[in-house]
């Protein structure tokens, strides 16, 4: 039985040492509940443990035939119904009786008692049973109830000696073995507050390291989002750079045939023609012209981006991205309107970037836009910033994907890249100081909104947006 308890004992302590202890009934040890149950657990098995070797005790040896031996049988067959319905209770997750320890230790001390008078009296081999009482009564409870436990084995013990002390060395006997009991009771209270208080620690050490646990992924989260974006932008920038050595070739290759032709063109215009020639001649030098014009808008979307802030008129650089945008092949067949709020101010931002911003909205609302669809670009002033409004009649953004729009390498193209609307809220963020939102999206179409401000912006009052300009057909 003590061996018993012991390796239950070091179980419980080397469950508790790994953080997250669970007895056989399945309940960790995290709270003072948890810790009942276990040491249920360890109760119920001592019991058990402590009626068989009675059993064993009575039916054979000395006592069996005795007079006294149905009783004692009788007294451990109540003791077998009481650890029976202690056995239910532990299995079901619960302790029986634990409202009322002290009718516990009550019915222990009648039990132990009887048994011990009607055996041997003082000398009764039961008289050990009031040692694993205490014990147990020290794993499962406050010193308190422990102190008050030992008080009512002492009252049981000491009253066999009405009936059974006849000598000086029986009452001796009596003495040590309530000093015996003091000392257990004192030592297994000690012990069980020794690993109750490790059990504490172990388990707040076990929840700081969970804490931290969870910290360190967040973290590593966090850093892996930072590098996909870092990546993603060096991707951006990549391309972009790719682009405008491309850019620069062709303007370079297809510019100077274009000034030898514009020359030749200009010579021929100084002799005398008659008036189809110089039509046709003219007409030539304007597409030159065009195509020229075409190629400086090229070159100087590819350059290197200015990172320094200027004062630009938002309207102008709103033109500035739709005069790039009309070259795109899925312009055709759309329509492009735009309501340009009046007097708007001018703000202090990097122009170059923002050109990229709104080049990159209107072109996936071309995107978005079957051939016959409607492109709406509109500016306003409201609380200090101006706000930029591209909407569009297309398909629009399915539920699920409206939170991961903003995420790099995340796109519904099916050539995609996944890192236009990323890099816009980048560039906002970082360089031009303001943000980007989706406003709205449904099957009828989807608008973003990009707001920017400045010191001077935030001086004047609100400009709404007037009825639509004249449509602007791709």
């Amino acid at each position: 039985m003590i061996g018993s308890s012991v390796f239950e004992i070091a179980a419980v302590w080397v469950r508790m040492r790994r953080g997250v202890g669970v007895m056989a009934s399945g309940v960790p040890l995290r709270d003072p509940s948890s810790w009942e149950l276990a040491a249920e657990s360890i109760t119920v098995k001592i019991r058990w443990v402590g009626l068989g070797l009675g059993y064993l005790l009575v039916n054979s040896g000395l006592r069996k035939g005795s007079p006294d031996q149905p009783i004692m049988n009788a007294i451990l067959t109540l003791g077998a119904v009481y650890a029976l319905l202690d056995t239910l209770w532990s299995y079901r997750g619960k302790v029986f009786l634990s409202r009322w320890p002290l009718i516990i230790s009550l019915m222990e001390a009648v039990f132990i008692g009887l048994l011990c008078n009607f055996d041997q009296g003082l000398e009764s081999r039961f008289r050990f049973y009031y040692y694993l009482s205490l014990v147990v009564c020290a794993i499962r409870h406050s010193p308190s109830i422990t102190l008050a436990t030992f008080v009512l084995h002492a009252l049981s013990y000491s009253g066999l000696v009405l009936t059974h002390a006849r000598e000086a060395q029986q009452l001796a006997n009596v003495g040590l073995m309530l000093v015996l009991m003091g000392w257990v009771t004192w030592a297994s209270t000690s012990l069980s507050g020794l690993l109750k208080g490790a059990g504490r620690q172990l388990s707040q050490l076990n929840d700081e390291l969970q804490q931290n646990q969870a910290l360190l992924e967040q973290r590593i989260q966090e850093r892996t989002r930072e590098l996909q974006e870092s990546q993603a932008l060096v991707v951006q920038q990549e391309k972009q750079a790719a682009f405008g050595l491309l850019a620069a070739g062709i303007a370079h290759e297809v510019g100077n045939p274009l000034a030898a032709i514009s020359s030749l063109v200009q010579m021929l215009n100084r002799r005398p023609h008659d008036d189809y020639t110089r039509e046709r001649l003219q007409m030539v030098d304007d597409q030159l012209r065009r195509i020229q014009r075409t190629l400086r808008e090229l070159v100087d979307f590819s350059r290197p981006a200015v990172v320094q802030k200027t004062m630009c008129d938002v309207h102008e650089t709103i033109d500035a991205a739709l005069n790039i945008a009309k070259y795109y092949k899925r312009t055709k067949g759309k329509r492009i309107s735009t309501r340009y709020a009046p007097r708007l101010p001018v703000i202090r931002t990097v122009r170059d970037q923002l050109v990229q911003v709104l080049l990159n909205l209107i072109l996936n609302a071309m995107d978005a836009t079957d051939e016959g669809g409607n492109i709406e670009i509109s500016t306003g002033l409201a609380d200090g910033w101006i706000e930029i409004i591209v909407r569009d009649d297309g398909h629009g953004i399915a539920p699920p994907d409206q939170p991961r729009v903003f995420q790099p390498y995340f796109t519904t193209k099916e050539t995609g890249t996944g890192l236009g609307l990323f890099v816009c809220r980048r560039i906002l963020d970082l360089t031009v100081g303001g943000r980007i939102e989706l406003l709205e999206t449904s099957p009828a179409g989807t608008a973003f909104a990009v707001y920017i401000t400045c010191d001077n912006v935030r001086q004047h009052a609100g400009v709404v947006a007037p009825a639509p300009l004249p449509t602007l057909v791709g």
